[in-house]
């Protein structure tokens, strides 16, 4: 299978924000501490209680992160896309993964060595208050959703995630249709919902007329309509 060439290597971490302040030869010297891995479809690429030696970059495919319950039911954390990265702040911590990651489909990821990183911040100790900035970011995002759970009934839930879900799409004027990135089960747990509860919610929706759902596509005909249900 191909390889990467380094230029692009590059290219990829020179757009992750937690590289954002460093210069040429630093993410030259980051991208050489770097190695690709390909997970197959339904594929574990580390358990729960794994050390953590670096973090991941995913460039292509989904990866789901979660835990399981003393009861035996998943919890869906989150879905990792193509761009987003994880594993950063276990990394810092030297802390074991909280979570297990599986592929969701096949998927290909750049692995970043823990080693490189502390050696560019060991250089340049002022690259730390970006990184931290960064992952202020990501943990200021969890404390959203938390709130969300906390404080919003389940419609509101699923309401607010297929606004969000809109924006990829572009779509003009106060119509749009969406695909799901993922089983609705997944979206389910996700929301923290049950996929019963959540496949109810959709059916409520659909027969207030505010979606029209086709499998994991979902048709929104009046997009105002549907925000007015968060007010």
């Amino acid at each position: 299978m191909t390889k990467l060439p380094r230029p692009e290597i590059h290219a990829l971490l020179a757009d992750l924000p937690l590289f954002s302040n460093m210069s040429p030869d630093e993410i030259d010297r980051i991208a050489r501490g770097s190695r690709e891995i390909r997970a197959a479809k339904g594929s574990l690429l580390f358990h729960r209680g794994d050390p953590c030696l670096g973090f991941h970059l995913l460039l292509s495919g989904q990866i789901k992160l979660a835990f399981t319950s003393a009861q035996g039911n998943e919890k869906v954390v989150e879905v990792i896309r193509p761009g987003q990265s994880f594993g950063e702040a276990l990394m810092f911590m030297e802390s074991p993964y909280i979570v297990d990651a599986q592929a969701l489909a096949d998927s290909h990821l750049l692995h970043v060595a823990k080693t490189t990183v502390d050696e560019e911040l060991a250089k340049d100790p002022k690259l730390a208050r970006k990184m931290l900035a960064s992952m202020a970011i990501r943990l200021h995002q969890m404390v959203n959703d938390l709130e969300g759970y906390a404080l919003h009934s389940g419609k509101e839930r699923i309401v607010a995630y297929l606004l969000r879900e809109l924006a990829p799409c572009n779509a003009p004027g106060n119509t749009a249709r969406l695909a799901l990135p993922t089983t609705k089960g997944i979206v389910a747990s996700r929301l923290n919902l049950t996929q019963e509860h959540f496949s109810r919610i959709l059916h409520e929706l659909s027969d207030e007329g505010l979606i029209v759902v086709h499998g994991r596509e979902i048709e929104i005909p009046d997009i105002a309509r549907l925000r007015a249900n968060l007010a």
